[in-house]
């Protein structure tokens, strides 16, 4: 399923822009959208899943009209969403809460409703836990309860929203590998501002920043823009100073390891620091595009 956005724009009271004219292609399969927080992500993955109204601009999912009445509900039962923060009863059990779910989204024969539920509860690994009410469940545990509540209608557009913030890695990474598998028969857009989950699940990404798309393109075409702009330098303790982004810091035998993001000029005017140039990822190219982006807004326009 084929998502086009064109013109979207949201502007809330006080004339707060969310959105500024966002054009936006999203094609079948895993699609990242990553950016920082309030960089308008919640707000658009909002207007997809119909709860909110744009502005103005168009809306294509598919063959619906997302700007229609009739178009958002053909579209809401074509969807599978998982918001940010998910209201869930703590008194219910997750078999429970998803039999009601079911109820809420139409599943309205009982037999079939309650094979929908365990073949969910199995796929996200929670069979042996279902009757334990959802209080006592960890938030990695509630996000895979989330999960299956969007995936109760077998929805052809699945839309997540932060989906492994707040979680330990090991959940982190069941997750991602959820994700992936669900991306192989539908269209998944995956919104965060945590870059490793993006550079693990996706091929396609958009990049926003203050409510308008600066990147679209392949996870492969934002790595390349930082080729021979990414180094390793080890330092007794001091920090590098100058023109440069530090990405990560490691403690060694030989000292501090800083991975930054800078040109090479900016590294031949540190003295006394060993420097080794390196292969990027994905995050380097991110921090790389946003200080691209502060830079062009701090040039005066003539």
């Amino acid at each position: 399923m084929e998502i086009i956005l064109e013109g979207l724009t949201k502007t809330y009271r006080g004339n707060i822009q969310a959105l500024k004219g966002l054009d936006l292609t999203i094609e079948h399969g895993m699609f990242g959208l990553l950016g920082p927080n309030g960089a308008g992500k919640t707000t658009l993955m909002r207007i997809l899943a119909g709860i909110l109204y744009p502005s103005s601009g168009s809306i294509q999912v598919g063959q619906y009209d997302g700007t229609t009445e009739k178009g958002r509900t053909a579209i809401k039962r074509t969807l599978g969403y998982l918001p940010q923060d998910l209201g869930m009863y703590p008194d219910l059990s997750a078999r429970e809460f998803l039999d009601y779910v079911g109820i809420l989204k139409d599943l309205n024969d009982r037999q079939q409703r309650k094979a929908r539920v365990a073949e969910l509860l199995e796929m996200v690994s929670l069979s042996d836990v279902a009757h334990r009410k959802l209080k006592t469940y960890s938030g990695g545990m509630k996000r895979r309860v989330g999960i299956a509540q969007a995936l109760l209608n077998n929805p052809q557009l699945l839309i997540v929203d932060e989906p492994t913030a707040g979680l330990d890695p090991e959940e982190r990474i069941r997750f991602r590998n959820l994700l992936s598998d669900l991306g192989e028969n539908r269209t998944v857009l995956l919104s965060t501002h945590i870059v490793e989950d993006i550079a693990q699940t996706c091929h396609k990404l958009a990049v926003m920043r203050t409510g308008e798309v600066i990147f679209h393109g392949t996870t492969a075409e934002l790595i390349r823009q930082t080729t021979g702009k990414v180094w390793l330098l080890t330092t007794q303790g001091q920090k590098p100073q100058g023109d440069l982004i530090v990405v990560s810091t490691i403690h060694t035998e030989r000292g501090i390891q800083y991975r930054v993001v800078g040109d090479e000029a900016s590294i031949n005017r540190i003295e006394g620091v060993s420097a080794t140039q390196t292969e990027p990822g994905l995050e380097d190219g991110y921090v790389w595009l946003m200080r691209e982006q502060r830079s062009q807004i701090k040039q005066p326009a003539y």
